[in-house]
């Protein structure tokens, strides 16, 4: 949960899946990205991502398992969102190509980790900390009926963004409100 120290009374829980070499979760993430954060930081949605590497299968490569470590070590040092953001604003040139570990590490200074927390992000990221986490949310969803990206779900419902056919950023602010009712 991103927002948990800003989530009002009442405020209905927004889940997202996505996967960080997903090229529809990067067009959703730059439709509506900023809206998500907006209401994220006014506490309206209770925000809960949650990182899936199922394309490494099928790219063959582990970029989605290195970058959701990356922004899972970004959390530890309080800059899932940034970090998250820096990712999609910044996809590979070509499906498949995947992210550096040097990509990876200019999205954390370009999420504004510096000084002991850009040394603390860099060790998790080379401990690989939660490449066992990534995997296991990916399979734990995967089970639940997630297998694809991105799926969105209101309070537990999915949220299927063409049946809700939303038309713009306020639309969809509108929409997970009053799904969240």
């Amino acid at each position: 949960v991103v927002n948990a120290d800003k989530v009002k009374a009442g405020a209905p829980t927004l889940d997202i899946y996505e996967d960080f070499q997903c090229p529809a979760c990067k067009q959703f993430e730059k439709a509506v990205g900023p809206t998500i954060k907006q209401m994220s930081e006014a506490g309206e949605v209770k925000v809960a991502y949650h990182i899936k590497n199922f394309l490494d299968a099928n790219l063959g490569n582990d970029s989605s398992t290195r970058a959701g470590n990356a922004a899972a070590c970004a959390a530890d040092v309080g800059a899932f969102q940034a970090y998250h953001d820096k990712v999609y604003a910044h996809p590979p040139a070509k499906e498949g190509d995947g992210y550096t570990d040097a990509q990876l590490e200019q999205f954390a200074t370009g999420a504004g980790i510096s000084g002991a927390n850009l040394v603390t992000w860099k060790k998790c990221v080379a401990d690989k900390k939660y490449d066992s986490y990534i995997k296991g949310v990916d399979e734990a969803t995967a089970k639940a009926g997630v297998n694809s990206t991105p799926t969105l779900q209101v309070n537990g419902k999915t949220f299927d963004l063409s049946a809700q056919k939303v038309t713009s950023a306020q639309d969809f602010r509108t929409k997970v409100l009053a799904a969240g009712k």
